[in-house]
């Protein structure tokens, strides 16, 4: 495995499952990469590398993107802030509602969650139809941060998700 690049380790910990969460829907399970500890590592460390000093928070969306974001945050040595689903954090928050490939749904930010860390990391799983990532970064500039860059773990091509992050700088590890 020592050999093996970020990219070669996140495919080798990634199933698919058919039909999730509904009939006709392929699920890229990370599962099995977060219960290997040194690809785990390996992909937090790609990713952390690409990013040291260059921001100041990562945006982790709920909820691979806690997963993720989280101890990317910790090899940085910066803010961790969690962009969750509605109605999950308390106080004043900014809230973005988006469409998904299989229905609609609304995330939310503190208000006050990037008024000291202008340079913004927003981090998930999967880039799909852009839908969530794209809205992770509205609202997080609603919430007076900018966005340095966008990093996802897995894109699924077919699926040209990237068209709505045209105006961000984007990574993804691995494209299937």
């Amino acid at each position: 495995m020592s050999g093996d690049t970020a990219a070669e380790l996140l495919l080798q910990h990634t199933r698919d499952v058919a039909d999730f969460p509904k009939p006709g829907i392929l699920f890229k399970d990370l599962t099995p990469l977060f219960m290997a500890p040194a690809a785990f590592e390996a992909v937090v460390q790609d990713i952390a590398d690409r990013y040291r000093g260059k921001v100041d928070v990562v945006a982790g969306v709920e909820a691979r993107g806690f997963i993720v974001g989280s101890p990317v945050a910790l090899a940085l040595g910066v803010a961790f802030v969690p962009v969750r689903k509605a109605g999950k954090l308390p106080g004043q928050v900014v809230s973005q509602e988006y469409d998904l490939e299989y229905g609609t749904a609304t995330i939310e930010v503190h208000a006050d969650a990037f008024a000291e860390y202008p340079r913004v990391l927003v981090l998930d799983d999967v880039l799909a139809t852009g839908g969530t990532a794209a809205a992770a970064c509205t609202l997080v500039e609603r919430a007076g941060g900018g966005v340095t860059a966008v990093e996802m773990l897995l894109e699924l091509g077919a699926l040209e998700g990237r068209k709505l992050l045209s105006a961000y700088e984007l990574h993804v590890i691995a494209s299937v």
